[in-house]
């Protein structure tokens, strides 16, 4: 994936971009949120992942791009306060099951201690090494052996 992709496919996932009828804008990581319909979309989480990945570089300089920033903040932000809070619209609503809201924790932990990570100077190594753990135990989980 290269940058600028990375940069529009973020934006999706973050309800941040101009295109509003895009079906990113519904159906991407926050988008699915509101209104939810009942399923947390995992390939969401990974492009996600594969995104960060891409912008790793990016988030190691001294000088971040606010847009970038304020996608990720809004992405751990948001859907924290909807999905995972007591009084959030979904949980407060009985919109999504308990165990609904421990996948989409696990995820925003993954995601913002990846964010974290490489906004601090870590390397990638160390910002990814929890994701794909989660990779390997899923894959192992499905019966798809030890490979990512």
């Amino acid at each position: 994936m290269e940058r600028q992709e990375a940069i529009v496919l973020l934006k999706y996932h973050a309800f941040a971009h101009d295109d509003v009828n895009h079906p990113k804008m519904e159906h991407g990581f926050l988008g699915s949120l509101r209104p939810f319909r009942g399923q947390l979309i995992e390939e969401n989480f990974h492009e996600l992942m594969r995104i960060l990945r891409t912008l790793a570089p990016d988030l190691s300089h001294a000088a971040l791009d606010r847009e970038v920033i304020a996608c990720l903040w809004s992405i751990t932000h948001l859907a924290r306060a909807w999905a995972i809070e007591p009084e959030g619209m979904l949980r407060s609503n009985h919109l999504i099951s308990d165990e609904q809201v421990a996948v989409m924790e696990e995820w925003l932990n993954l995601f913002s201690y990846a964010v974290m990570i490489l906004i601090e100077g870590g390397d990638e190594q160390e910002a990814f090494w929890g994701y794909e753990q989660y990779v390997l135990d899923r894959n192992v989980q499905k019966g798809e052996g030890d490979g990512i």
